[in-house]
């Protein structure tokens, strides 16, 4: 027997290590279908292509909203747990908003509880749900394997923990758009070596009694059906409950375990005879808790040193491989090349008193060279969602490209680990600052907002039909417009820009990348790209401009109905001849 429970030990370490993650969407048959291409087709497809963007607009990670008119108006809602980073949330709702899109071909109602790279959910219907408790359809996955029958304490442990979180999430209240309401992630020990991790997730808009009943009654379906295997899950419309034997979430990271009360010492008498030879009663062998006390943390050890291993190789042969090919890219440009000392000293050592911002490709930081002149450094973040190629995309194209309504490229370093870009400094900023502020957005009169929107309009002619090389930038929006001393505007930002052959009028990715707000629907659904994408965020950007609104947030049409975004405000308020109203 204790053999046995030292090989479940043992496993467990192995497993956990492979589970796979937990997803499970529902297209509800019961609830309806819809013509394929038709208005309520057209709606949904909006509303499901701007949610990634709604959501993480929104403070509490949570959006509820709708579009277009009855029958055929959809309501959807988005939401991520709390602590998810903007980036996971977005492509975990955009990943769902794509297999809604693609396998619910004409359901007029699905949900989905994901669990990659966080915990969100999807939900859209031809009905209003909010603050409607909705049990089904239900659905529930098992982990494969099964409890360990020596852990005789599990069901009294596992039922104290789903009573306290339940209670937790069912109360938790902050404010009526957060998803901070009703969400409980909590843990419970279950073995000296073995604890058990939980999740729990009303939607905000239930009351708590609701919450309350909806996780109590999941977490009563899940005994009764799998009350014997090492973990599960189970969904519905209105609340999600997860349960597990390893840290799934990064939910889990900053939780304390309060450790077991310490076992009293079990004395093992001596067989007769044996008394006066201690040496022969230890041959006779080591207990399993010494066993696990030596293997554990040996095995752990080994595995560590692994790891640590192949991230170090993989580390350096990556940096070998970017400087090869950086270097072989930007070899014609050896002239705008700068050594880190030179930035370094030109920007303070990167002083956080000389940050002037961050985005997706790392932190930007005010420089000043020896020679006098400010810059604007660009310094490539260890934890950036891009990298080498948007690195080497920037410093090659836009070393090609001069017209002053682009941001001019100074020159770049590649030394050790660091990629960083040298840029002219920029005084005024980028466009959102000034745009979307309601003080600083009366310095862009009339005329200003005119000239910005001309001053880009001749930039992307530049970069699609006057430069060298045809160039879709493919991530135009207000925070990649600059505003020189005189407010002028410079397109920036090349990283995700793509160069077009003479003859080539339409590219294809499975990469798809930028604003979801700015992107057009054919780029954010399919990959599909073409001068008509940046024409298509252009003419977002002059919606923006004129309204000094952004496209992203969520527009009243009447007393009773919401439209997704500005797009969809102004689209529908010219089709009927009624005033906008900003």
């Amino acid at each position: 027997m204790k053999q046995r429970s030292l090989f479940s030990v043992l496993c467990f370490f192995f497993i956990s290590f492979g589970v796979a993650s937990v997803s499970a969407q529902t297209c509800t048959t019961d609830k309806g279908t819809f013509r394929p291409n038709g208005t309520y087709d057209v709606n949904r497809r909006l509303i499901l292509s701007s949610l990634p963007s709604n959501v993480t607009d929104q403070d509490g990670l949570y959006y509820n909203g709708s579009i277009g008119q009855q029958p055929n108006r959809v309501y959807a809602i988005g939401m991520c747990i709390p602590g998810s980073t903007s980036e996971d949330c977005s492509d975990c709702i955009k990943k769902e908003s794509e297999f809604f899109l693609k396998n619910c071909p004409n359901q007029t109602e699905a949900y989905s509880w994901p669990g990659e790279p966080t915990l969100c959910y999807v939900r859209y219907s031809n009905t209003s749900f909010s603050g409607s408790a909705d049990l089904n359809p239900r659905n529930w996955l098992t982990n494969t394997g099964d409890l360990d029958s020596n852990l005789t304490e599990f069901t009294k442990i596992w039922e104290g923990l789903m009573g306290r979180m339940i209670s937790a999430a069912s109360t938790a209240k902050s404010t009526p758009s957060s998803s901070d309401n009703h969400y409980s992630a909590d843990s419970a020990v279950l073995t000296p070596l073995l604890n058990i991790y939980a999740l729990m997730q009303c939607t905000p808009d239930l009351s708590s009694g609701d919450c309350e009943n909806c996780l109590r009654q999941s977490a009563i379906d899940y005994q009764s059906c799998c009350s014997q295997k090492r973990g599960g899950v189970v969904m519905r419309p209105s609340c999600f409950l997860r349960w597990d034997l390893y840290t799934y979430s990064n939910a889990f990271d900053n939780l304390t375990v309060a450790s077991p009360p310490p076992e009293p010492p079990v004395t093992v008498p001596q067989p007769a005879g044996d008394q006066d030879n201690p040496t022969n009663n230890d041959s006779k062998g080591i207990s399993a808790g010494v066993v696990v006390a030596i293997t554990v943390p040996t095995v752990i050890a080994i595995l560590i040193l692994l790891v640590l291993g192949f991230v170090l190789f993989r580390r350096r042969k990556s940096y070998q491989r970017t400087k090869t090919e950086s270097e072989s890219d930007i070899s014609t440009t050896d002239s705008l090349v700068y050594d880190f000392k030179t930035i370094e000293a030109a920007t303070n050592k990167f002083s956080t008193s000389n940050k002037l911002g961050e985005g997706g490709f790392g932190a930007v930081y005010k420089g000043k060279l020896s020679n006098g002149t400010d810059v604007a450094v660009k310094r490539l973040s260890k934890k950036s969602g891009q990298g080498t190629r948007e690195f080497r995309n920037e410093a090659v194209l836009v070393t090609k490209l001069q017209h002053r309504n682009l941001v001019r490229l100074l020159g770049f370093c590649l030394e050790r680990e660091e990629q960083i870009l040298i840029y002219e400094f920029v005084h005024n900023k980028s466009l959102d600052y000034f745009l979307f502020d309601p003080e600083k957005q009366s310095q862009l009169d009339w005329t200003r907002r005119y000239k910005i929107i001309g001053g880009i309009a001749r930039g992307i002619l530049y970069l699609h039909q006057d430069s060298r090389l045809k160039i879709i930038h493919r991530d135009l929006k207000a925070s990649n417009i600059l505003l020189d001393a005189d407010m002028n505007p410079k397109i920036a930002d090349f990283g995700l820009a793509t160069i077009f052959g003479v003859e080539q009028t339409q590219g294809n990715t499975n990469r798809i990348a930028g604003t979801y707000a700015y992107m057009s629907p054919e780029y954010a659904m399919h990959g599909q790209y073409s001068m008509k994408s940046d024409i298509y965020s252009f003419g977002v950007l002059v919606l923006e401009i004129i309204s000094g609104k952004k496209n992203s947030g969520v527009y009243q049409m009447d007393e009773t109905s919401t439209a997704g975004n500005l797009v969809t405000y102004v689209s529908i308020k010219s089709s009927t001849f009624n005033n906008l109203t900003f």
